[in-house]
C-alpha cells in the first residue's frame, strides 16, 4: 500500500485515463478499533464498484473485465491489519493502486476519466510531511516523515556511505582520535555531498527538514553545506545507522514543539487578518474564496468535517440521506487552496475559536 504522495506521483495520478477510471474510497480503522467491520465495508464498496461497471453501457465487455480484474488485484493487496484512517483504491484498464491515508475519507465509488485525488491531497497536507537527514562521519540516511512515523527513503541516492579505504572510525575512537573525524577533509567532502544530495531531493519534493547527528557533525554540515543550514537541528548521534523507531522517538518532542509554535503563528496571522479585513471563516465563504484563488493561508482544525449541498452560489448543510450531499467538502477546499498556491495548515481542534473549524487569510 502507498503512503507518500510526491508531486510527480500526483501528476501521474491526475492524467486522463481511458474510461472508466474507478476510484473506490472507504473509511478504515487502525488496529482493532474497527471491531471487524472494515472487511465487510471494503467488500461492499468494491461490490458496488463492480455493479456500477456492469450497469454502465459506456463500458465495453473487454474493458469491464480488465478493470474488474484490476480491482480484484488491488483488493488482494489490501492489508487491513496495517491500515490507517482511510483507504483509496484506483483501478483503470491495465493498472491499479492502493493508498492508505492518515485521514478519514467518505465511502464513495466514482467512475470517470481521471482518478479522484482530492482526499489524497488533503491527507498529505494534514500529515505535514517532512524530511529527516541523519548524518555521521561515514553515513547519511534520509527519512520521510509523517504524522506518526518515519520511513527510510532512497531518493537522491540515499543512504550515502563514505568510501575511503583508510577511514576507520572505530580505530580512531579507540586511539582517542574521535574529535579529528570532523576536522578531516574527507569528512568535510562527505557531508558536502550529503548536503548536495538533499538539495536534489528538495527540488523535487520541498518539505521542512530536520537534521540529526552529533553536535560536531551538525556544525560541520552548517559550515560546508547550504540547504541543511536552514533545517531544524536535532543533536542526537547514532541515528544514521539506527532504525525508524529510534529516529521517530528522537524527533517526536521536537516535532511537538514545532507544531505548537506553528499553531501559535497561524492564530496570530488570523488575528491580524481580522484587523486588516482579510479574514474569512466558515465553509461557504472559504469555498467561494478558494475557487476565486483569493486564499493565502487556510487553517483547518484536524478533525473538522462537514456534509453539505452545493446550491451553486452557496453551500448549505445537507439533510440526512441527501443523495447529492458532498461529505468531503473540506478536502475539496484544501485541494483547491493548494492548487492556487495557498499555505494550508492543520491545527488542533478548538484552536480556531469561533471560526467553526475553518478559517483563512485572503490575498485581497
Amino acid at each position: 500500500m502507498e503512503h507518500a504522495l510526491s508531486p510527480a506521483t500526483l501528476a501521474e495520478l491526475r492524467r486522463p485515463r481511458p474510461y472508466p477510471a474507478v476510484s473506490v474510497l472507504t473509511p478504515t480503522h487502525r488496529g482493532e478499533r474497527g471491531g471487524g467491520q472494515d472487511p465487510v465495508r471494503l467488500r461492499n464498496v468494491v461490490t458496488e464498484a463492480r455493479r456500477r461497471l456492469e450497469s454502465d453501457p459506456a463500458v465495453t465487455r473487454e474493458r469491464r473485465a480488465d478493470v474488474v480484474a484490476q480491482l480484484d488485484r488491488a483488493l488482494a493487496e489490501v492489508d487491513l491489519a496495517h491500515t490507517e484512517d482511510g483507504l483509496v483504491i484506483f483501478a483503470a484498464p491495465g493498472e491499479h493502486q492502493v493508498w492508505s491515508l492518515a485521514r478519514p475519507v467518505p465511502e464513495r465509488v466514482v467512475l470517470s476519466d481521471t482518478f479522484l485525488t482530492r482526499n489524497l491531497v488533503a491527507a498529505q497536507a494534514a500529515e505535514r510531511p517532512f524530511w529527516v537527514l541523519s548524518v555521521s562521519a561515514d553515513r547519511a540516511t534520509l527519512w520521510s516523515g509523517g504524522e506518526d512515523r518515519v520511513v527510510q527513503d532512497r531518493s537522491g541516492g540515499f543512504p550515502l556511505e563514505r568510501r575511503q579505504e583508510n577511514f576507520d572510525p572505530e580505530r580512531q575512537m579507540r586511539t582517542g582520535g574521535l574529535p579529528s573525524i570532523f576536522s578531516d577533509e574527507g569528512t568535510r567532502q562527505f557531508l558536502r555531498e550529503a548536503d548536495t544530495a538533499l538539495s536534489t531531493v528538495l527540488r523535487e519534493q520541498p518539505r521542512p527538514v530536520y537534521v540529526t547527528g552529533e553536535q560536531a557533525a551538525l556544525s560541520l554540515l552548517d559550515e560546508v553545506g547550504s540547504v541543511a543550514k536552514a533545517a531544524v537541528h536535532v543533536p542526537h548521534g547514532g541515528l544514521a545507522q539506527a532504525g525508524p523507531d529510534a529516529v521517530w522517538q528522537a524527533l517526536r518532542p521536537v516535532l511537538e514543539a514545532e507544531s505548537r509554535k506553528g499553531t501559535t503563528a497561524v492564530v496570530g496571522e488570523l488575528t491580524s487578518a481580522r484587523g486588516h479585513r482579510t479574514f474569512a471563516a466558515g465553509l461557504d465563504e472559504l469555498w467561494q474564496s478558494a475557487r476565486e484563488g483569493r486564499v493565502r493561508l487556510l487553517a483547518v482544525e484536524e478533525n473538522f468535517r462537514a456534509t453539505v449541498r452545493d446550491l451553486g452560489e452557496h453551500l448549505v448543510p445537507a439533510e440526512p440521506g441527501d443523495l447529492d450531499a458532498r461529505d468531503d467538502i473540506v478536502d475539496e477546499i484544501v485541494e483547491q487552496c493548494l492548487e492556487t498556491g495557498a499555505d494550508v495548515r492543520f491545527v488542533p481542534d478548538g484552536a480556531l475559536g469561533d471560526a467553526d473549524g475553518i478559517a483563512g487569510v485572503l490575498r485581497y
